[in-house]
């Protein structure tokens, strides 16, 4: 299949053709004629499977209207973070060039002072790219108003009601008018974002691209044991070891990243903290540091793990493990992009062996855990009646021991 089979205008395919896309990923083949057909749309795809111009398409042929006017808000994109806001508004934007008619877009996120964005929005805007905090600040302020939009998407659903925009969203779904038409997307269906999706959407076509199992050919995996003291010591000598250009790093907590990067920096490397406690500028310089490779290493919490596209990274360490096995596969995703060779490291201690055991469960994958001279490990294991949880990491996901289970532990220690 091309892009000329899905019925897209030749503004748009012309576009497409600059940008160097040659053919549709799978959840492009399937979202974009629906979607051009006005139908309401519930799709589930894994990270770097194309879904962002699987909605952009639709959303700019669905602006081009017979009289060549626009009037006002038309589309609005609602994401959860600050990056994906601005990845999401790039690509839009890209493909609009191409359009006979000008579209004027707007993104919108917090982070940064509201004054310069309600100024951009004076005169009206076409199409609104935001998170929802710093939207509903907009419309506070009078600063634009969403009555007249008829196309609503919704990326990464999951992510957004994790990061606590439930009521946020309520908000924002009460300022828009009954009929529209609603794009919804999501990684992960719990019963949270499957209720959501059962109110906004009316007789959706549902698409679904399964994530692989494994993960592709293309991304190395490799699993080392290590003491959890000596985490930075491992990764300094393996950056140095193997030479690698840029790193990106995750870890559990902003103050862990905070630690990690200035230990990092007084051995030498170039490297800083990513977190979302960051002001949108910093986070802004960090990523446009790193793309252009003059920042080495960026230690990273999970904010970091859906929507930046960094091309040709070649590395991703988990200095922490990710709490759930799904954000497991968010997090390597940043490497091995764009049929880039890439590389992804999990360091595993003693304590969290029994997590990493269940992200390979999960992933359907198994690692043989390396052992790196001069980084033996001495750590005795822990019982699996009185382990811990993960540190750093807020506990497994789903595994957390109940007081009960902490008091029995407890009694057994007491009674030794």
């Amino acid at each position: 299949m091309t892009f000329s089979t899905l019925g897209l205008s030749p503004a748009l395919l012309a576009g497409i053709a600059a940008l160097g896309y040659c053919s549709p990923t799978p959840i492009q083949c399937q979202a974009i004629s629906p979607a051009l057909q006005g139908r309401d749309l519930l799709g589930s795809a894994h990270t770097g499977s194309g879904k962002t111009l699987a909605f952009a398409l639709p959303l700019l042929q669905h602006l081009q209207p017979p009289d060549g006017r626009l009037r006002g808000v038309q589309a609005l994109v609602l994401v959860p973070t600050r990056e994906l806001a601005m990845q999401v508004g790039e690509v839009i934007g890209r493909l609009a060039r191409h359009l006979p008619q000008q579209v004027k877009l707007s993104v919108l996120f917090g982070g940064v002072s509201v004054n310069p964005q309600m100024m951009q929005l004076r005169g009206g805007t076409d199409v609104v790219v935001a998170t929802p905090g710093r939207l509903l600040d907009l419309v506070a302020h009078n600063a634009l108003s969403l009555g007249n939009a008829t196309l609503l998407v919704l990326d990464e659903a999951d992510r957004m009601l994790d990061l606590g925009f439930a009521d946020e969203l309520d908000q924002v779904l009460g300022l828009l008018p009954k009929r529209r038409q609603n794009l919804f997307f999501s990684a992960t269906f719990g019963p949270a974002v499957q209720a959501l999706a059962d109110t906004l959407l009316c007789n959706p076509m549902r698409v679904e691209i399964q994530a692989p199992t494994r993960q592709p050919a293309d991304i190395v995996q490799r699993a080392i044991a290590v003491d959890a003291g000596r985490r930075t010591q491992l990764l300094r000598h393996l950056i140095a070891l193997h030479g690698w250009p840029r790193v990106l790093v995750f870890v559990a907590t902003k103050y862990a990243a905070e630690i990690v990067a200035d230990k990092l920096r007084k051995a030498g490397l170039t490297a800083e903290p990513f977190h979302g406690a960051l002001s949108q500028g910093k986070r802004t310089q960090v990523l446009t540091d790193f793309k252009a490779s003059r920042l080495g290493v960026v230690v990273a919490t999970d904010v970091a793990a859906r929507g930046l596209d960094i091309a040709e990274l070649p590395v991703v360490v988990n200095f922490d493990l990710p709490r759930s096995p799904q954000d497991y596969t968010h997090r390597i995703g940043r490497t091995g992009r764009a049929g880039s060779p890439g590389l992804a490291i999990s360091f595993v201690s003693v304590a969290t062996q029994a997590h990493f055991r269940l992200i390979e469960k999960r992933q359907q994958i198994k690692l043989t855990q390396e052992r790196i001279d001069g980084f033996a490990v001495t750590q005795a294991a822990i019982p699996a009646s009185t382990a811990p949880e993960a540190p750093g990491n807020g506990g497994i996901k789903g595994q957390r021991p109940s007081k009960k289970d902490k008091l029995r532990a407890a009694a057994r220690l007491a009674a030794r």
